[in-house]
């Protein structure tokens, strides 16, 4: 046959590759879930942060994890190097410098983002994650977790983590937006409580962006002209004023896409009601029946030559 088995599978996943990827493209724009107005966030000036951690002490109380005397959070040695949330500890702050005034350097506060589209509730395939609308916290429920960490591969922050000592009930961990207090009491969460200098202010996301945008009208030379976290991937809850432009401080510079655009296009472009899935696969098993009866033919036929 002129036309290999091979070849021609090879043609064929290039020919669907093709047509996924244009059918990505034409509808990652109209791609968008609704925000609500009431969804809360928190508004973290990082210029006045002075690095005391004791978000961090709050933070391992309230989740009850494992912690230590609040005076050793005194301990400046632990900003010598860059640090992300554990499986111990939800939440860090981490130093750098400030070109404007070496004395004075900047601390920001890491933690999960709570994004409006987030990925680790995209990616995982049982609900464990899931986007709470009533106050936009994305929380987690580890009665359905599975322990696939598909939510670690694809959380653009690299904030959860996991419980890898845990032999018998292991659990993803990440910032819960002390997600009790909020739904029960009302409460703003633990860190924000505990901050002495009232570097964080807890509201309704769309306040805290009017309040960011007057602070940096007010005062252009404190800050940079932009609030992160406002379209970054779509927006997220946790909202950052600076000096200096996060990117050069710890976090990644993204476009305002929600990375589930990308990769729910695709699947839902694949699998759209089951059916191109069972036409591709019976395509192929039938394919693959002609070539094996194909080859069995110039077998028998070589068989009889000799």
């Amino acid at each position: 046959m002129d036309l290999s088995r091979r070849n021609f599978l090879k043609c064929t996943a290039v020919a669907g590759s093709l047509g996924m990827v244009n059918s990505a493209t034409l509808v990652q724009a109209a791609h968008r879930r609704p925000v609500s107005p009431d969804w809360l966030g928190v508004l973290v000036d990082t210029t006045v942060c002075i690095g005391c951690r004791r978000c961090e002490w709050a933070c391992r109380d309230f989740n009850q994890m494992p912690n230590k005397p609040i005076a050793e959070y005194e301990d400046k040695s632990v900003f010598d190097e860059l640090r992300r949330p554990s499986a111990t500890g939800h939440t860090v702050v981490n130093r750098f410098d400030n070109p404007q005034n070496p004395q004075r350097p900047y601390y920001v506060k890491v933690q999960c983002m709570h994004c409006n589209d987030a990925a680790c509730v995209s990616a995982c395939i049982v609900g464990a994650f899931s986007k709470d609308q009533e106050t936009g916290a994305v929380k987690y429920e580890p009665w359905k977790c599975i322990g696939c960490r598909y939510c670690m591969a694809a959380c653009p922050f690299q904030v959860p983590t996991y419980e890898y000592s845990n032999a018998l009930t292991p659990r993803v961990q990440k910032c819960t937006f002390c997600f009790e207090n909020l739904k029960k009491y009302g409460r703003q969460p633990a860190c924000l409580e505990m901050c002495p200098m009232e570097t964080m202010i807890f509201g309704k996301r769309e306040e805290l962006l009017e309040i960011a945008h007057d602070r940096i009208r007010k005062y252009p030379d404190r800050y940079v002209d932009h609030v992160y976290g406002e379209h970054e991937l779509g927006g997220t809850a946790w909202l950052y004023l600076s000096g200096r432009p996060m990117w050069e401080m710890g976090m990644v510079k993204f476009n305002d896409t929600p990375i589930p655009s990308y990769t729910e296009t695709i699947q839902h472009n694949l699998f759209k009601n089951f059916l191109p899935p069972l036409a591709l696969f019976a395509g192929l098993a039938s394919l693959m029946y002609i070539f094996k009866r194909e080859e069995e033919r110039d077998e028998s036929s070589e068989g009889g030559e000799k």
